[in-house]
């Protein structure tokens, strides 16, 4: 019966919620239209773009990589300095946003990476951005790009090793359910295993390198054939496909014929080529036995359990914060005076909202740059930025249905708190 009064209240609330919105209030429908924007902006740019590569990503680490090795390099007991340097330096160079690092860092903690290893790896993915960090010195100024890239490597490492000492009987536990020696069959050798991984992460990172504001230098350059870059990922891949995994090579070349076609008819937009890449890959891993099954059913499966919490973490932030330039539930002039000066309340303010709202990679900049205008201090612009890009409401549901609700807490709190106070002692420097 009381599981019936529950039930009953919950029904109560959602209807008198119902009964009472305030559609026809300028601010709420002007909120409603900016999630819905939001979420069509992030479909269109980092679904097809960002998350699908990832999904195949995560899908091949959990396939092709040896539980017995993640545990060696990445696991709890594994040495501490080799478990963290390869960690941050794994999550830097892909250098994406802190949605699309999600599938990949699900996938490395479910090969049995240690939940410290496993943090560093989800922190260093957004924060340590080398082009996020040189437009921030060029357009913010040279001390806060400086004190960005110093927090950022700091803080990778600083929150695994807290959440590794805070839950170390936890991982202890796991690792003793683990059959000592636990080795898997290798698909293919560490060479090869090198080489197809670093395939897919060209893919994933030059198809989404975005424009820098100059347009000059090696980042500009970068820019200006990053498709052609992509491309040549892809002839890769369908070498290694037909190679390594014994593809037929008429198979691999009828799955390929549809993006060398969209390439020539459509040259203004890449992104139904790539689309047409990644479904035409899809079908062929999905027909073959053993392996090539077993990488898209990994695929699917990250897919599954990720993509419904992101578009509704994206909704919600749509809603109550906006998008750039507009406003949601939450008015942004309340944002701009709340982050005002060097105060504490300041600093958390400003960790506590960058962790809540999505940023795209490098779009922090030029917000920050706006709230800098309207007379928000140094110490908490660097708070956001060091919250903002590793954080957002979407990502923190992700997280929590892989780490479970207590770590994600800590990881949140560690990351808020960590951040508010690098603002507070950066704030006081630079006064």
């Amino acid at each position: 019966m009381k599981r019936e009064w529950k039930i009953g209240l919950l029904i109560g609330a959602v209807f008198i919620s119902f009964y009472y919105l305030p559609i026809g209030a300028a601010r709420f429908d002007q909120a409603i239209l900016e999630s819905l924007r939001l979420v069509r902006w992030y479909a269109r740019e980092h679904v097809l773009l960002c998350l699908i590569p990832a999904f195949f990503i995560a899908g091949a680490v959990a396939v092709f990589i040896s539980p017995a090795a993640v545990i060696k390099y990445l696991g709890a007991q594994a040495n501490k300095i080799t478990a963290y340097s390869v960690a941050a330096v794994s999550g830097s160079v892909l250098a994406v946003c802190s949605c699309t690092i999600l599938p990949l860092f699900a996938g490395i903690y479910r090969q049995g990476a240690g939940v410290g290893p496993a943090t560093t790896f989800l922190y260093a993915g957004p924060a340590i951005n080398v082009l996020a960090i040189i437009l921030t010195a060029r357009v913010l100024g040279m001390d806060i790009g400086i004190a960005r890239a110093v927090g950022a490597i700091l803080f990778s490492v600083a929150i695994g090793l807290i959440m590794h000492v805070l839950f170390r009987k936890a991982e202890g536990t796991e690792c003793s359910a683990q059959p000592a020696g636990m080795e898997t069959e290798v698909k293919l050798s560490l060479g090869k295993n090198g080489v197809f991984f670093f395939t897919l992460i060209a893919i994933l990172v030059f198809a989404n390198w975005a424009k820098p504001e100059s347009t000059r230098g090696i980042w500009y350059f970068i820019y200006s054939v990053k498709w052609i870059m992509t491309g040549l990922g892809g002839i890769g891949l369908a070498v290694i496909l037909t190679a390594w995994f014994k593809h037929q090579w008429r198979r691999v070349f009828f799955a390929a014929l549809p993006v060398i076609i969209l390439s020539l008819i459509l040259p203004g937009k890449p992104g139904v080529a790539f689309f047409a890449g990644m479904a035409g890959l899809s079908l062929l891993i999905s027909k073959q036995d053993n392996e090539g099954r077993e990488w898209f059913q990994q695929t699917w499966g990250f897919a599954k359990q990720i993509l419904p919490l992101l578009f509704m973490g994206v909704l919600i932030a749509g809603l109550l914060l906006g998008t750039t330039g507009q406003e949601g539930l939450i008015p942004s002039d309340w944002v701009a005076k709340a982050v005002g000066g060097n105060s504490w309340r300041a600093n958390f303010f400003a960790a506590f909202a960058g962790a809540f709202m999505y940023f795209a990679t490098l779009t922090e900049v030029p917000i920050l740059q706006g709230l800098l205008g309207t007379g928000m201090g140094k110490g908490p612009a660097l708070a956001l930025l060091l919250a903002g890009p590793a954080l957002s409401l979407p990502n923190m549901l992700v997280i929590r249905s892989v780490l479970g609700t207590k770590k994600t807490i800590v990881f949140i709190c560690l990351v808020i708190i960590m951040s508010m106070i690098s603002g507070v002692i950066f704030g006081s420097i630079t006064k």
